[in-house]
């Protein structure tokens, strides 16, 4: 089955998106609130499990199926990072205000 050269592109486009996501959230790194840094950490590792995912996608349509390994760690690290950002949500959620 031959893969259609638009699926290659369309692949490319979102990483490149990806690729761009970054520099909001480089510039959240260093601001002076140790919340929002934390915040920007966990988003950063979340664009950087996402380019994993398309980088392994995009290697495995354009080159050859044995980069697809790429893709798996790319989507185990982007639920690691959505089950900590879950868990940090539910605790700011539970936590009282005085």
């Amino acid at each position: 089955m031959d893969i259609p050269g638009w699926f290659v592109w369309l692949a490319l486009g979102l990483a490149v998106l990806q690729a761009l996501g970054l520099v909001p959230v480089i510039r959240r790194l260093r601001g002076p609130d140790s919340a929002a840094r934390f915040e920007a950490r966990l988003d950063l590792l979340d664009v950087v499990a996402s380019l994993l995912l398309f980088g392994g996608l995009l290697l495995s349509l354009a080159v050859a199926e044995s980069w697809f390994w790429l893709t798996f760690v790319g989507f185990a690290l982007m639920a690691a990072v959505y089950a900590l950002k879950g868990v940090h949500r539910l605790r700011v959620r539970r936590r009282p205000t005085a």
